[in-house]
């Protein structure tokens, strides 16, 4: 032995339980042994330990302390043997001590392997099965999906490096009509799946809940709008805030850029699907509120996790834009994040249900609310 590693072993495998400890001083690792035999067995701690060679040792008598680690008695006890039996073989030594010191090192030998084997089986028999996983998750749907797909996908992929995970955004619809057909694993919709589809065989897991918050200038003072009311402003047929009961001012409509997942979601759920009317499309949630903060006749739509004092979340059809309301779908300008599966989960490959328990871990859920989505209950 090149140096004495049972200490670092067990410090390895983390046995609490374990009847052994250590104290690790200044330096930062053990000495050979041949150099700690060379130490005990020097003329002048001879003489300085005679007296006590067979008191049981502590930290408080053992000579240089900080070169040594402490074991509890029966480890230490060993090693103490061990050492006197090197100091001792140039001296006369009787058969019946010859004995006991191989009885000793035959016994230090055994919990050495005991040792070994017990860090192999934390080593590998301790692994979660998850770790072995390996394999390849295909996913195929809605294109507003995209952001916490791939987000969620980053994550989960770190997590499982073996895992390949690969998304095409086709659409709800393909992708619904390729979970079907069997050529992948998850279909992801934006919306909620229809009766056929049901019947195919496909099964609703909601993931996440897309709010979508109207939001108006501060100085405006219509503070709810009926659905239809909001379809009239967005296509045109309603032009000045005076129409609604609010003051005489032209209302300016501002939106998302074309491909926005946002403008996609509210244009769907409004049914106004390339028939808005819009007098700004801007690139990003935060020009649409800087914009309707300056602007003050101006309208726009945000995801609802974004919206701040510095603009009024209007009221639709007497229901405030609040994560509860759009847990309890009472607020309906909202839309659920499907991924669809053929049969439940439970009934899905072990890859699969990998995904799902990353989802539904804490650390899915944070990659769920980092893109602006509500956790449905």
């Amino acid at each position: 032995l090149c140096e004495f590693e049972v200490g670092h072993a067990y410090r390895k495998s983390q046995m609490a339980n374990a009847k052994f400890s250590y104290t690790m001083r200044k330096r930062k690792q053990p000495p050979p042994i041949v150099e700690a035999i060379a130490h005990w067995s020097a003329p002048t701690e001879r003489k300085r330990r005679a007296s006590r060679r067979d008191t049981l040792p502590d930290k408080r008598n053992v000579p240089d302390a900080k070169y040594y680690r402490y074991f509890t008695l029966e480890w230490y006890q060993i090693l103490h043997d061990l050492f006197r039996m090197f100091r001792v073989i140039k001296k006369n030594i009787t058969r019946k001590e010859v004995k006991e010191m191989k009885k000793k090192l035959l016994k230090l030998g055994s919990l050495v392997m005991v040792s070994a084997l017990m860090m192999g089986c934390l080593g590998g028999c301790g692994k979660k099965k998850d770790d072995k996983l390996s394999g390849k998750i295909t996913l195929a749907g809605s294109t507003s999906m995209e952001k916490v797909c791939e987000a969620l996908m980053e994550g989960f992929m770190e997590k499982y490096p073996d895992i390949t995970v690969t998304t095409e955004y086709t659409g709800s619809g393909a992708g619904l009509e390729s979970l079907s057909s069997g050529s992948v694993d998850i279909g992801n919709s934006s919306r909620h799946l229809k009766d056929e589809e049901k019947g195919n065989g496909s099964v609703e897991n909601v993931i996440a809940l897309d709010g979508i918050a109207v939001i108006t200038n501060k100085d405006n003072t219509v503070t709810d709008l009926t659905k239809d009311e909001l379809v009239k402003i967005y296509t045109g047929e309603i032009k000045n805030w005076s129409e609604l009961g609010g003051k005489d001012e032209a209302i300016v409509v501002i939106g998302r850029e074309s491909g926005s997942g946002t403008r996609d979601a509210f244009e769907e759920l409004m049914g106004v699907k390339d028939a808005c009317n819009y007098a700004q499309e801007l690139d990003s949630t935060g020009a649409v509120l800087a914009k309707v903060a300056s602007i003050s006749g101006a309208i726009g739509y945000v995801s609802f996790d974004v919206v701040d004092d510095t603009v009024t979340a209007l009221k639709l059809d007497g229901v405030e834009p609040t994560e509860a309301n759009i847990i309890s779908g009472d607020y309906k300008l909202q839309r659920p994040f499907v991924m669809a599966t053929k049969g439940e989960i439970s009934e899905q490959n072990e890859l699969v249900k990998a995904w799902f328990d990353y989802i539904k871990s804490d650390e899915g859920k944070e990659i769920i609310r980092s893109v602006g989505l509500i956790i449905p209950e």
